[in-house]
């Protein structure tokens, strides 16, 4: 078979003349021959595998780029190229996803009108952090109140103040009012000043007094805010929120690090992720050197008798979520379980810091939370 025209190869191929004139000025798919009088294109029977695979590359979304990178691969790489796309493709998805179903329930739901035989539902609550046994001071922070639980995880040398000030730029959220249908810009507005607040100290180390703040320097910040009936969570970093419901224990945050995208990549399993030497790799955190500062929002619908664990990875990666389970299940009060999990952390070796919030969604007596 001879040359094809560019109408006859954009047929084969599925791809529009249009298109195919783009890739060969970007240098994607070069045309086999071109005319010097008429400037027409003329392309090989052979090269319509590359142009169907820039096609159904194409309708996957990846970027031009991406594609071009991908044609100068061996079919193995090629595969696990489009691979670790798709991967990263449906974890965008589904933050988006996430979004859209905070926002849905955001706008569209209204708490239930209660009978007058339903008791109002509140927290009991519990914080402890510890520094453990082998770091010479605490970066986390812990706080649990009537309405805000949250943890931050603080790195490098600014890490203590930086935790901190995160949370604290969100407890104004324990007494100030929401109106109707502002939960969304409440948390925005709020998230915004803890990364304010974090950059601020990291930018310029001020808060120590050491002159100047380190790319490295940032935090982790994992909170919930509760509403009445339900729980609205703001997520970044590595630190956790686990919900015991039924008996079950379920983690309902999904770790911002680098080994954590390779496992969603297929690249790593998750038992091989336990053990790799850069499983503490942030790849979202608040902090002046962080590429990326954004959270995850989500909405948890409360029922009696949950009970949620937010925790640094000084409790995660050190105690098996089985020893967790059992101590959640089983100590009844917030303050017994949350030293108990700091004991389990550190009979470990308490490599780290460790910092637990436990909140029980109660039944009240009269329509005031209830703390400890």
């Amino acid at each position: 078979m001879g040359l094809l025209t560019i109408g006859a190869f954009a047929k084969a191929s599925r791809l529009s003349p249009k298109a195919l004139r783009l890739y060969d000025e970007l240098g994607l798919l070069t045309p086999a021959r071109v005319d010097p009088v008429s400037g027409y294109r003329f392309y090989a029977p052979a090269q319509l595998d590359q142009a169907r695979l820039v096609a159904w590359l194409r309708r996957l979304g990846m970027p031009l780029a991406r594609i071009q990178y991908v044609s100068t691969l061996e079919p193995d790489p090629a595969a696990q190229e489009i691979r670790s796309f798709w991967a990263q493709a449906e974890a965008d998805t589904a933050a988006r996803r996430d979004l859209a179903s905070f926002l849905i329930d955001h706008l569209s739901r209204k708490d239930p009108a209660m009978s007058p035989t339903t008791r109002p539902l509140g927290l009991r609550y519990a914080a402890l952090s510890d520094t453990g046994l082998v770091r010479e001071s605490n970066q986390d922070t812990a706080y649990a109140g009537p309405r805000l639980l949250a943890v931050a995880d603080g790195c490098g040398a600014q890490g203590a103040p930086a935790s901190a000030a995160a949370v604290d730029a969100l407890k104004h959220l324990e007494t100030g009012t929401i109106a109707e249908g502002g939960l969304l810009n409440v948390l925005e507005e709020a998230v915004e000043q803890a990364r304010r607040a974090v950059h601020d100290i990291t930018r310029t180390g001020s808060a120590s007094g050491s002159g100047s703040g380190s790319a490295a320097d940032g935090t982790t910040l994992t909170a919930m805010l509760w509403t009445g009936s339900q729980l609205a969570l703001v997520h970044i970093g590595d630190s956790r929120v686990c919900l015991l419901r039924d008996g079950e224990l379920f983690q309902i945050t999904h770790d911002h690090t680098m080994v954590q995208s390779m496992v969603d990549e297929g690249r790593l399993t998750p038992e091989e992720a336990v053990s790799h030497p850069q499983r503490a790799l942030l790849i979202r955190a608040l902090g002046h050197g962080a590429a990326d500062c954004t959270t995850d929002m989500r909405l948890h619908d409360a029922q009696h008798g949950d009970r949620y664990l937010l925790c640094s990875d000084g409790l995660s990666t050190v105690v098996q979520a089985t020893e967790i389970r059992q101590v959640l299940a089983d100590v009844r009060d917030p303050e017994q379980a949350v030293r108990e999990l700091v004991a389990l952390a550190n009979g470990y070796g308490g490599p780290d810091n460790v910092s637990c919030v436990v909140a029980d969604v109660v039944e009240l007596r009269h329509r005031q939370p209830m703390s400890r």
